[in-house]
């Protein structure tokens, strides 16, 4: 990725999964990274990030930019329940 925004390791979380950004009226696919972590500071973190990163160089309408959510604990585990449910889901339906 051209002019990368996030810091990618071979630690990040998934990098080249697959995107789509959409605006009013476009809509665009481009690989991406994918990246949970914790923020580097003393003492004890109190949130969980999620960062979204989208390879500029397959996007006409978006300059190089990265994504940051910022979750509690709770939302976290909230948000982790709901992608287990939903991949079972789907793995449901594949069967």
């Amino acid at each position: 990725m051209a002019d990368r925004v996030l810091s990618v390791t071979a630690f990040t979380t998934f990098d080249l999964v697959d995107a789509v950004a959409e605006g009013h009226g476009w809509t665009e696919e481009a690989v991406g990274v994918l990246n949970v972590k914790t923020p580097r500071s003393e003492g004890s973190p109190d949130e969980v990030l999620l960062q979204l990163e989208l390879d500029n160089t397959e996007l006409e309408h978006l300059p190089a930019h990265a994504e940051t959510v910022s979750l509690s604990p709770e939302q976290a585990r909230e948000l982790a329940g709901e992608l287990e449910r939903y991949a079972d889901s789907v793995a449901e339906e594949r069967s």
